[in-house]
This record gives structure tokens, sequence and C-alpha cells, in this order.
């Protein structure tokens, strides 16, 4: 039996991060990773509220991709076979890491969730951003993926251990498809269903167009 691991890189979500966890279990999910990325408010205390999850800390906000990668080394001592990578706002529906779960055990890498496969409730900006995403993450990187920038993802055991990054925030998602390419991972894109609520699209530290920015700079730095 597969040993899946589900990593969640949370930083300022105590409003949410409990239902979040609790969703994850509900859908047959027991082995639970948080890794709270420096949070000012009582995201950390109030993940370790919820029974069995395993909460790690950084002291300061070091971004996503560095929590990713925290717990991703967190997700080898515990001898994952799969990890399942979500966000902590609660915009990823649990009950589609299933499907992803299978497609590793089939065979592939990296499953890779696309929300351009499903843009029925994507704001506009949202889609246009995504696909500037995607053509630089496609002239840098060398290949082409419907979907440079989710954060939802399965990662088998041979893509943990081959996969290295070199940077800290939200350009991470733009490296691993470079580390696909690179080390030859076979991969697939699944459509996935994302939830946009009031909340995650007022968080102050959501990727905006002026962080876009920023993201391709350092994408072309890490190169």
């Amino acid at each position: 039996m597969l040993k899946i691991v589900v990593l969640v890189p949370a930083y300022n979500e105590e409003t949410v991060i409990v239902q979040v966890l609790r969703d994850i279990k509900a859908a047959g999910y027991p082995d639970i990773l948080v890794v709270d990325d420096g949070s000012a408010d009582q995201t950390y205390e109030n993940a370790q509220h919820v029974a069995g999850v395993i909460v790690l800390r950084h002291f300061i906000n070091r971004g996503k991709g560095a929590a990713v990668k925290t717990g991703i080394e967190g997700a080898k001592i515990l001898d994952a076979d799969v990890v399942v990578t979500m966000d902590g706002d609660g915009q990823h529906d649990p009950q589609e890491i299933a499907k992803m779960v299978r497609l590793v055990a089939d065979g592939h890498d990296v499953v890779l969730g696309t929300r351009m496969m499903n843009r029925e409730t994507m704001p506009p900006w949202k889609i246009l951003a995504n696909q500037a995403g995607n053509f630089f993450t496609w002239m840098i990187h060398g290949l082409w993926v419907t979907d440079s920038q989710s954060g939802f993802r399965a990662y088998s055991r041979k893509a943990v251990a081959c996969i290295e990054t070199r940077t800290d925030r939200y350009e991470y998602d733009s490296e691993v498809i470079r580390e696909i390419r690179r080390h030859g991972l076979k991969y697939v894109e699944m459509p996935i269903t994302v939830r946009y609520t009031q909340y995650s699209q007022s968080k102050a530290d959501r990727q905006t167009p002026v962080n876009g920015l920023k993201t391709l700079f350092k994408m072309f730095l890490s190169n």
C-alpha cells in the first residue's frame, strides 16, 4: 500500500487552516505535514489542534517554495511513496487527491494539477496571468505545460529524490518544470477545480501582477 503524505505550506491562514486539514483527513488522508512559513498569526498553533497532523515551522517568512522544500524533506523522513502538495487557503479540493495518486501509481513521476483545463471559475486576470507564466516558463525552461504555477501537484518517490531547486518563493513552481525536463521525468497534467473565495482573493501575499514580474525576474536568474 502506498504511503501518501499530503504537504500543506501555509502562511497566515489561521481562519481556514483547521478546516483545510479536516477536509483532507475526511477525504481519507491521515498523513498530513504542514509547514508554517513564519506566519504572523495563529496558523501554527491552530494547525496543531488537528489530531495527527505534523506541523513544522519557519521562524521567518522564507516563501512558498522554501516551505514546500522543507516539507519535501520531512516527507522523505516519513518514507513517503507519494507526496501531494496543496495550498493552505482552501482553494483545492482534497477529493481530487485520489486521482492524482492513481496517476502516480500508474507510473507517472509528477502529476500537475491544472486550472487551465477547467476555467469556469477562474477570474479573467488569472487566466491571462497563467498564460503569461506558461509562456515564460516554456521560454526559460524549455517545457510547455498548461498551468506552470499550480500548487496542487503529486510527486513519486523518484521525483522527490531527484528534483533540485534553488529558489524560495513563487518561482519554485516553474523550477519544478525545469527539473521534469532535466531528469526526463514522466509527467501528466490533470484538470482540477479551484474554489476562488473572497478570502483567497483578498490575501496580501497572493500572486499579483507585481509579484508575477518579480517571479519572472527570479526565474531568469535561477535558470
